[in-house]
């Protein structure tokens, strides 16, 4: 006698989840093997470690010859020399923003310029799944180089020094790698939305490289501009007339991505820093002269990492509904 067969259960939307999850997958290990098989990316990640290598050399021959023991191994990340008045640091706040750039420019609008935009949502991938695993493949390919780098400056200085680091210098050593991620994560969000307004990749490219250039070069004399006109300063200016001008050049200056991640950069890797923006005497007053712990020092960024990550999800999200929205014709 031939056993009673049960019925199979389907779940509603059951089967487009799954196929969603395939298209995003393959989507993710396509992006990350263009990315690192890529001539560009190659090149340009080339010269950030070169940069980043020399800046480190310099910065250990700099503590050498002062002979200080102050977290030495967290100034070999911070710490500039008179041959090459860049730290570790500042390389990856300058040079940084291109790797994101370069790898998102031409993320839709170079698809849709080889004709093959099209061709890719005829498959069974839907769009959501095409944006996020380039976004996410684009974060992957990010940490592998941050954490790279990081750990081969880090082994670089034990052989240096001799010593390892200490339980919160290394700490604050993989804060400081995560927050890059972050910061870099932003600029690859914002290139990848400028890929998808601007149909032309060169037009996207030069979008990119103009906001950047803003930010690192013409945002800081802007902020200046703006706080002098609201609250002018002369050599008659009382001290709460100076004081007003400072405070708001510094919260118009906390605008700017890079303003953020240097602020942050340079409160975790140094703990002596014990406050951020204008201090007055009143509230040195009483100060325990004593470097912050980590714990300590991840309270002052706090507001700083979650700015950074609320701008980055914001570029994605505005990228996302922008994608979603276009016409997209064969």
């Amino acid at each position: 006698m031939a056993k009673p067969q049960l019925p199979q259960l389907k779940l509603p939307g059951i089967d487009n989840l799954l196929q969603a999850n395939k298209g995003l997958t393959a989507v993710v290990k396509k992006e990350i093997s263009d990315h690192l098989s890529g001539k560009r990316f190659i090149i340009l990640v080339v010269l950030v470690v070169i940069a980043c290598l020399a800046s480190l050399y310099i910065a250990a021959t700099a503590i050498r010859e002062a002979g200080t023991d102050n977290f030495a191994f967290l100034k070999m990340f911070t710490v500039a020399g008179s041959k090459l008045p860049f730290s570790f640091t500042a390389f990856i706040s300058f040079l940084g923003p291109l790797i994101g750039l370069i790898m998102g420019f031409d993320a839709i609008s170079g698809e849709r310029d080889r004709g093959t935009l099209s061709h890719v949502l005829s498959q069974p991938i839907y769009r959501d799944a095409l944006i996020n695993g380039k976004f996410i493949a684009g974060v992957a390919v990010l940490a592998m180089v941050i954490f790279g780098l990081g750990l081969l400056t880090g082994a670089l200085g034990i052989l240096i020094f001799g010593v390892p680091p200490t339980l919160s210098e290394f700490l604050r050593i993989i804060t400081f790698l995560l927050l890059s991620i972050v910061y870099i994560s932003f600029w690859l969000a914002l290139s990848l939305l400028f890929s998808i307004v601007f149909r032309q990749t060169t037009t996207s490219a030069l979008a990119g490289i103009a906001l950047w250039l803003f930010f690192s070069l013409f945002a800081t004399f802007l902020v200046g501009m703006i706080a002098d006109a609201i609250f002018p300063v002369s050599d008659n200016s009382s001290a709460s007339q100076i004081l007003k001008n400072a405070r708001l050049n510094h919260l118009l200056g906390r605008l700017c991505p890079n303003y953020l991640y240097d602020e942050a950069t340079v409160t975790l890797m140094n703990p002596s820093v014990r406050a951020l923006g204008v201090v007055t005497l009143e509230q040195l007053l009483g100060a325990i002269d004593a470097p912050l712990t980590y714990g300590q020092s991840l309270l002052l960024i706090w507001p700083h990492v979650v700015g950074l990550i609320a701008a980055t999800l914001i570029c994605f999200a505005v990228a996302y509904y922008a994608f979603m929205r276009q016409e997209i014709r064969a």
